[in-house]
């Protein structure tokens, strides 16, 4: 085994960063996380040696309804997201390879497993919004969102840079730039133990999420 030093927020494809709509900014207080990779190893998910602690979110669900993340995912194998729903490309791609993949897990593991879709457009997403958004890709995941500031701290800690929404001079599109990684939490453990860049696919969450739901590693 050789271990290596991430920046998490460095773990995207360094394509993304050419993208308007979708991408991270450069956050040089992001977290670095130690992560340990098999040499020629060829896989979707890292999995940190050193996990993130759950963020501590109070935010407003779909319903309207006050979700605190911490409590309401407790003991559940749970995966995080933050992106906006009038994401072009990303964001609608990365939901909806999770939602494929976990239609093909027995209805009882379906039922276990939490995801979290946090919006960083919270000007633009509101409960109903993000309802009717969700619901076109799944109806069991969980759509958050609330105060600009309290939802980019708690990013944040999971070394996810998110920047205010802003209009794109060339397109003159309102457009929210953000890290695109989705963070896997254990329910042994409720930390935050893998990390899935934007380029993992349908196939690489079928393989994973029967482990991850167990709180293996994938």
């Amino acid at each position: 085994m050789r271990k290596k030093m991430f920046a998490a927020a460095g773990l995207i494809a360094a394509a993304t960063l050419t993208l308007s709509a979708c991408g991270s900014g450069d956050d040089s207080s992001s977290p670095v996380s130690v992560v340990s990779e098999e040499s020629g190893a060829n896989k979707a998910a890292t999995v940190l040696d050193q996990p993130f602690e759950k963020p501590d979110l109070v935010l407003t669900d779909t319903k309207g309804q006050k979700y605190d993340l911490r409590a309401a995912t407790k003991g559940r194998p749970t995966l995080i997201y933050f992106g906006y729903t009038h994401c072009p490309d990303i964001c609608p791609l990365t939901m909806n390879n999770i939602a494929v993949a976990k239609k093909q897990l027995p209805k009882s593991e379906q039922d276990k497993l939490s995801v979290v879709f946090v919006t960083t457009d919270p000007a633009r997403d509101t409960p109903s919004e993000l309802g009717k958004w969700l619901k076109g890709i799944d109806p069991q995941f969980v759509g958050l969102t609330g105060d600009f500031a309290t939802i980019q701290a708690g990013a944040r800690t999971l070394g996810i840079s998110i920047e205010p929404t802003h209009k794109d001079k060339k397109t003159g599109k309102t457009v929210s730039v953000h890290g695109t990684q989705v963070v896997a939490f254990s329910p042994k453990t409720n930390a935050g133990y893998v990390l899935y860049g934007e380029d993992a696919t349908v196939d690489d969450y079928t393989k994973d999420l029967p482990k991850i739901i167990k709180g293996q590693n994938p």
